[in-house]
């Protein structure tokens, strides 16, 4: 990672910006993941982003400028089962980042930190994960295309003050604000998340997966869901979040009780 970052700097000039978006996970429950396979995920999707930050912050902070912004997920604050691998590092990934944050404000730092949680985007990630099922996996919906999260993260970044974190799309503002309300309740009510993210269709036998190794096909900026994907999505900075946690609060009771 700070080959790269070098390279960045003598190739393309003086880094502005730095975005960590490195992920892998494996679909099964916790008692089917191997160490090996826990500890991948981690390397890959948590310490990937700590590594970024770190080399990133090399040279912004000989500046004093720069801003970093680490792409999270809904799941980061409201785990779902078959993803406790992936759940575990978004998870450290927003604590790395809050601690982070307080050491720069601590330093009187110009170099500022933002997050922006995403809900299920329409990539390739569904054809590559490791899946131990003997369906397809799918993502849950509501279902967003790339550009959806490309255009949060770009807003986020270009901020003239980038935001703590940027929740993208209802769900994912539903899921951190009722997790903060009613996390028992939300234990609950996800464990029909189980099937959600199964098709009814066979997954390929001896299909090869890139959790250990890169794929060389299938590379595009879509994955097989554009018929479902929305092309918009409500982005929720958090710093209203005092104001919207009590309305949405509302909504989520009212649509737990519509549903029983």
């Amino acid at each position: 990672m700070s080959n790269a970052a070098e390279r960045i700097e003598n190739e393309l000039g003086p880094m502005s910006v730095w975005v960590n978006c490195a992920m892998t996970t494996v679909l099964a429950p916790v008692e089917d993941i191997s160490f090996d396979e826990f500890r991948r995920v981690t390397e890959v999707t948590y310490l990937g982003a700590v590594n970024g930050t770190r080399s990133a912050l090399r040279y912004m902070q000989l500046r004093d400028s720069g801003t970093i912004i680490q792409v999270g997920s809904a799941l980061a604050w409201r785990s779902i089962p078959l993803q406790s691998a992936y759940c575990g590092a978004k998870a450290a990934i927003r604590a790395f980042t809050d601690s982070l944050r307080c050491e720069l404000l601590h330093q009187k730092s110009g170099v500022r930190v933002s997050m922006v949680q995403l809900p299920a985007i329409n990539t390739t990630q569904f054809n590559w994960a490791r899946n131990k099922f003997h369906h397809r996996m799918q993502p849950l919906e509501p279902i967003y295309q790339p550009e959806v999260a490309a255009k949060a993260i770009y807003d986020a970044a270009v901020a003239r003050r980038p935001p703590r974190e940027v929740w993208l799309g209802k769900n994912t503002v539903m899921s951190i604000v009722g997790n903060m309300f009613f996390p028992g309740l939300l234990d609950r009510y996800v464990t029909k998340t189980w099937e959600g993210q199964l098709t009814d269709e066979a997954e390929p036998t001896q299909r090869p997966d890139y959790l250990f190794q890169p794929l060389e096909n299938g590379h595009q900026a879509h994955g097989r869901f554009d018929s479902q994907a929305k092309s918009k999505a409500v982005a929720v900075d958090s710093r209203v979040m005092g104001v919207a946690a009590v309305a949405v609060a509302g909504l989520l009771l009212k649509s737990l009780f519509r549903r029983r």
